[in-house]
């Protein structure tokens, strides 16, 4: 595990990241610090209250998201590993001609 420092509201964090997390990570934290001062400017929340006013805001975007039949992350690696199986497939045919 590595150590990542983050910025959030100005304010720094180190926390542990996988060092194939990072990118992930990185882009996680530029959505979060975006969203936390989107609330904070429309509510005039701050500290715990903006905390919590902003999780349940990306939560329920993402359970609105699932709803209406918004990304499906599992589904999507079936069907990639499903490709991948078919093209090896066929590649491998393609090889036994040459």
């Amino acid at each position: 595990m590595d150590t990542l420092d983050i910025k959030l509201l100005g304010k720094e964090y180190h926390v542990s990241c996988k060092p194939e997390d990072r990118e992930g990570l990185l882009a996680a934290v530029a959505v979060l610090d975006d969203r936390l001062g989107e609330v904070a400017r429309k509510t005039g929340s701050s500290g715990e209250r903006l905390a919590i006013m902003t999780a349940l805001n990306l939560v329920h975007e993402h359970l609105l998201q699932q709803r209406a039949g918004g990304f499906d992350m599992p589904a999507a690696k079936r069907r990639i590993g499903f490709m991948t199986a078919r093209l090896d497939g066929v590649l491998a045919q393609q090889e036994k001609l040459f």
